[in-house]
């Protein structure tokens, strides 16, 4: 058999030149012909388009008929979109949602032409063309023309939900642009067609929804409107029922009613009604990348000194994390763990890179973590872990941005779950970008009706930014007494919550919040510096930081607590013990980081967000670099929230006198009122004992040496003590018979005051001195007399209580001066 010659190709020989181009410029190749065509398709509809762009035109109106405008359009709208594919709002939604509104707007068109020229339309290009008129009559065939009409515009609204991300609500609901256009309509209708009565009342009860709703109209309400006869035309108020905080009457009311009424009230807020959609654009994108080194040469050096000290390995995978890279290796059976970790110093040396930590073992996995510090750090942006995954499908709204662990994993976690959290480290190692950080997270996923804040920072300087935010309760608190108070008042409203609890049945805040009532919001405590509140009032400031820590999960209350002085007198054993989610940056020294974490590790941590995190349900503490958040975003996302929730609601009695009952040192405070009543008592005690000393004030009335320490320096302030000399007790300046002289002389109610001078109260003030601010003082002038002048005031007594009867029957204030007769302090007088 004769076998055929295949007939040779001369393409074959002819090698074409292989094109491998980067997914990145085939996607901008795929845009500009996509652009490129939907562009040509418009001007083939106007006519500019001659030859092939005639036949384009034919087709397109054969299609979509009277639709024919919106098929170029969608294909440019789909080109921005893949263009903006990265960016947080665009969704694999928009293109299906432009996809069913264009076929669908066909066909909706092609019903407003009757039935017997539905066909004869497509021809024609009337209608919705062909494409409309198939669908209509699929429709019709099956469900009639009106069941068909209402499928339609249903999937209308759907589709453009889907284009927008948008809901129902936002599209049809009170404060949509489709209410305010129709609002406008029926406006402009009846100022020309009606009489202005019908406008009014529509205007009125538009008003009255927008003040329930608390939108911003609510504030421009100061005074009630009247109607012709005069009376008040403000309908009577509604109860809505009880809200997650307090009851409210909802109507139009002066700002000084709404103070009033919140003033001092636990929980004494209404609801906001506003949702604010943070966009991630608000943040920066990622910065850098880390740099690592030669991973391959670092691997042979870790092998290879292990293997000089006897210790045989086999190296593993390689992790690269924003701050540090992880050579993981599987030691030679037999191998105790200890040797390994014994050796960091002898590999930072081999690795001349310090400082470097060992993981032995790795939580669920056979291998030991070595963990070199890259050469290059790399930035991780809170965009970043905003926009992952975990963030994208979350099912709760309490998760706090953490950042991303050596692997390059992103971490974030549920502070409903911790319940409360403890952030320590040195100074500029990262805990206030941490701290904003978590605030950040919060804001973008909580509206103020979901969650608020109380925010301590006696620094001053990293959360004030966040003033006129409506998410706060109460402006940003820098002062002890203030921060105490709002200690109590969570306390006071976890009380209140729990009795709310017990009455409806419900075991905590989310199984309360999900029977659709009013919502109970989130309370998230954040102090900035927790040393400085212990110094000044630890004994209150711990016991309130127990109990809330012990009780508050179940209503919803949450504490964040920071400080860059992690010592046990400020991280006490009571507070460790309630806080198990605790996150440690860099610390100087082994001892802060066993007290912040009761192990080691934090002392070899590379500062700067490096931070190790750990939680009842982690058994190591885990390494992360935390998210990273500038001043610049901050700012930016404070304006944004600001610009569209209107004017922060503060709840004034937060920071105002608090009483507990029933807890150990929480009932002390440093008001006014329980400073006067101590103060009189300590007083008492030192006269009489002639001896002042902190110790002997704790002893007798049973109080804590800071409480003892600040009663001494209002004694020393009032002339009663002098001032301190060393170890030694001070010097008491006044005896027992100077005092029983104030007292015949009716003065032992007055506070003692400075021997040089006096603050005389408002009410001894002229009339046009009253009320120039709370802070301002009037001096007055004491005189001094020698032993004859006050001996002459004795004597002088009935005169002077004349004097006193016409000055009360005159009305006119009197200020006398009484001296402190005794042989010693003759010439020292205070004012009364």
């Amino acid at each position: 058999m004769v076998r055929r010659r295949r007939k040779s190709n001369p393409l074959d020989y002819v090698r074409l030149p292989k094109v491998d181009l980067d997914p990145e410029m085939k996607r901008g190749i795929f845009i500009i012909l996509l652009l490129a065509f939907g562009a040509i398709s418009l001007l083939s509809l106007f006519g500019l388009a001659e030859g092939l762009g005639s036949y384009l035109e034919k087709g397109i109106i054969f299609l979509f008929g009277w639709a024919k405008w919106f098929f170029p359009l969608t294909l440019l709208a789909i080109g921005f979109l893949i263009y903006n594919r990265s960016k947080d709002w665009v969704r694999g939604a928009n293109f299906l949602g432009l996809f069913i509104f264009v076929i669908f707007f066909s066909a909706l068109l092609h019903t407003f032409i009757g039935q017997d020229n539905w066909q004869a339309a497509v021809t024609e290009g009337a209608g919705g063309g062909y494409i409309g008129y198939s669908l209509v009559t699929i429709f019709y065939k099956i469900m009639g023309f009106w069941a068909g009409l209402i499928v339609i515009v249903g999937l209308l609204f759907i589709a453009i939900m889907l284009m927008f991300n948008a809901t129902l609500e936002s599209i049809i609901g009170r404060d949509s642009w489709f209410f305010k256009l129709l609002y406008s309509v029926n406006y402009i209708f009846n100022k020309i067609f009606g009489s202005g009565r019908e406008n009014e009342a529509l205007a009125e009860k538009f008003k009255e929804e927008e003040a329930a709703a608390g939108g911003p109209e609510d504030e421009e309400f100061d005074e009630p409107e009247t109607d012709d006869d005069g009376e008040s035309a403000a309908p009577a108020a509604e109860e809505l029922g009880q809200s997650g905080f307090h009851k409210h009457k909802i109507k139009a009311e002066s700002g000084e009613a709404r103070s009033e009424e919140a003033k001092g009230q636990p929980g004494g807020w209404r609801p906001t009604h506003v949702r604010i959609d943070l966009p991630l654009d608000l943040l920066n994108a990622k910065i850098g990348r880390p740099t690592s080194g030669d991973i391959k040469n670092n691997m042979l050096v870790i092998q290879r000194t292990l293997d000089n000290f006897g210790i045989p390995t086999e190296m593993g995978e390689v992790n690269v994390g924003p701050t540090v890279t992880q050579y993981t290796l599987r030691p030679a059976e037999g191998i105790k763990l200890t040797r390994i970790t014994a050796l960091s110093n002898d590999l930072a040396l081999s690795l001349a890179a310090h400082p470097i930590r060992i993981e032995a073992p790795i939580p669920g996995r056979s291998l030991v973590g070595v963990e070199v510090p890259n050469q290059t750090k790399a930035i991780v942006g809170l965009r970043e872990v905003l926009a992952g995954e975990i963030y994208k499908n979350r099912k709760i709204n309490t998760l706090i941005a953490l950042g991303k662990d050596v692997a390059g994993k992103v971490w974030l976690d549920d502070l409903a779950k911790m319940p409360h959290l403890l952030v320590a480290g040195a100074t500029n190692s990262g805990k206030s970008v941490c701290l904003n950080a978590i605030i950040v997270s919060l804001l973008y996923q909580n509206s103020p009706d979901d969650l608020r804040f109380i925010m301590v920072d006696p620094k001053r300087v990293e959360l004030p930014v966040y003033n006129g935010v409506p998410h706060l309760l109460t402006p940003v608190i820098t002062e002890v007494g203030k921060t105490i108070n709002a200690l109590k008042w969570c306390l006071n409203e976890m009380d209140r919550r729990f009795e709310t609890l017990a009455r409806t049945g419900r075991r905590n805040i989310m199984s309360f919040n999900q029977d659709g009532r009013d919502k109970m919001p989130v309370i998230v405590f954040v102090i900035d510096e927790l040393a400085d509140l212990m110094v000044a009032a630890g004994r209150e400031v711990e016991a309130s930081i127990i109990r809330l820590a012990q009780m508050a999960r179940a209503v919803g209350i949450h504490l964040i607590l920071a400080t860059q002085r992690p010592s046990v007198d400020v991280i006490t054993g009571l507070i460790k013990a309630n806080m198990p989610a605790r996150i440690a940056f860099s610390v100087a020294s082994g001892i802060d980081s066993r007290t912040i974490l009761d192990s080691l590790g934090a002392e070899k941590l590379l500062g700067r967000g490096d931070m190790l995190f750990t939680t009842a349900e982690i058994s190591k503490p885990k390494r992360l670099q935390g998210a990273f958040v500038s001043e610049n975003e901050i700012k930016r996302i404070v304006n944004y929230i600001k610009d569209r929730g209107g004017e922060a609601r503060y709840i004034e009695g937060i920071t105002n006198r608090q009483k507990v009952h029933g807890i150990a040192g929480v009932g002390l405070s440093d008001n006014v009122e329980d400073e006067d009543e101590l103060l009189e008592e300590a007083k008492e005690l030192i006269i009489n004992s002639g001896k002042a000393s902190a110790s002997y004030l704790q002893r007798r009335l049973s109080i804590g040496y800071a409480r003892a320490a600040r009663l001494l320096d209002l004694l020393e302030e009032s002339g009663v003590i002098g001032p301190g000399a060393g170890s030694r007790p001070r010097e008491v300046l006044i005896t027992r018979q100077q005092y029983d002289n104030m007292i015949n002389q009716g003065a032992a109610g007055a506070p003692l005051h400075k021997q040089t001078e006096a603050v005389a109260p408002d009410e001894y003030l002229p009339e046009e001195e009253k009320g120039e601010g709370e802070e301002d003082e009037t001096e007055v002038e004491i005189e001094e007399t020698d032993m004859e002048e006050a001996e002459e005031l004795k004597d002088d007594k009935p005169s002077d209580k004349n004097a006193a009867s016409e000055s009360e029957n005159s009305g006119q204030p009197r200020t006398k001066s009484v001296s402190l007769s005794d042989e010693d302090d003759g010439g020292k007088y205070f004012s009364r």
